[in-house]
């Protein structure tokens, strides 16, 4: 028989667990495989001691969770190094203080996966689970990794509220809301700190730009805009 490129078919994975481990093992997209294994080989010198992760990182938090937290992808030297998601870098060193004075998270620093951290209600995500250069993954690769963010929702069984972080998760998440029948266009939904928009199947998506470096240290984002957001989802979660 001929062999064919096409990608192995597999069952939909029965766990958040065991989607984590398919996340680890992939290799969809060979210029992230390359780009992160290539800043785990040569290493940032303030974290030259470390053994960087250097593989898709999975998601992390509770499997009852009610919010999800959706963001970009992987730092480089954050969650490519930590493996764990927005862990390790400026973007985290802002989200879990966030979370922590919401009560979402058991404590305000995030630095490694053994750090001891737990999410309580709250599950943490990427549209693409690999370090993209300069932050920018292509199309093909989000379309790649979209697969999982479907797989995911669909075993967060208690899911009410999606916080999405930047206007690239907002799209990813109106484009699982396509191919699931939910919308049928885009048009309707803009883009903006703060919106949400409700849907017929109970869940509400919560759009709040991303806390990058860029966005904070100008001030783009505030910690007090920030805390805002978590409150509203958890008003919507129990709502």
């Amino acid at each position: 028989m001929a062999e064919t490129s096409r990608r192995p078919l597999h069952t939909s994975p029965r766990t958040l667990e065991e989607l984590g481990q398919r996340v680890i093992a992939c290799q969809r997209c060979p210029r992230l495989r390359q780009y992160c294994l290539g800043i785990a080989t040569a290493k940032k010198k303030a974290y030259s001691s470390w053994e960087y992760w250097g593989r898709p990182v999975p998601s992390f938090g509770d499997p009852d969770a009610r919010i999800l937290v959706l963001g970009l992808a992987p730092g480089a030297h954050g969650s490519n190094r930590t493996g764990r998601p927005f862990t390790g870098d400026g973007s985290g060193a802002f989200l879990y203080p966030a979370l922590y004075a919401a009560g979402f998270a058991s404590q305000p620093n995030s630095t490694s996966r053994e750090d001891g951290m737990k999410l309580t209600d709250l599950w943490i995500s990427a549209t693409v689970r690999c370090a993209p250069p300069q932050n920018r993954p292509l199309p093909e690769e989000i379309a790649n990794c979209s697969s999982y963010l479907d797989e995911e929702i669909s075993l967060l069984t208690r899911l009410r509220v999606v916080v999405c972080l930047g206007k690239i998760a907002f799209d990813a998440y109106l484009a699982f809301l396509l191919r699931t029948g939910e919308i049928v266009r885009r048009s309707a939904f803009t883009f903006a700190h703060g919106a949400e928009y409700g849907f017929s199947n109970g869940r509400w998506l919560l759009a709040s730009y991303h806390p990058s470096l860029q966005n904070t240290n100008t001030g783009r984002l505030t910690r007090a805009m920030f805390a805002t957001i978590f409150d509203r989802a958890r008003e919507l979660s129990v709502a």
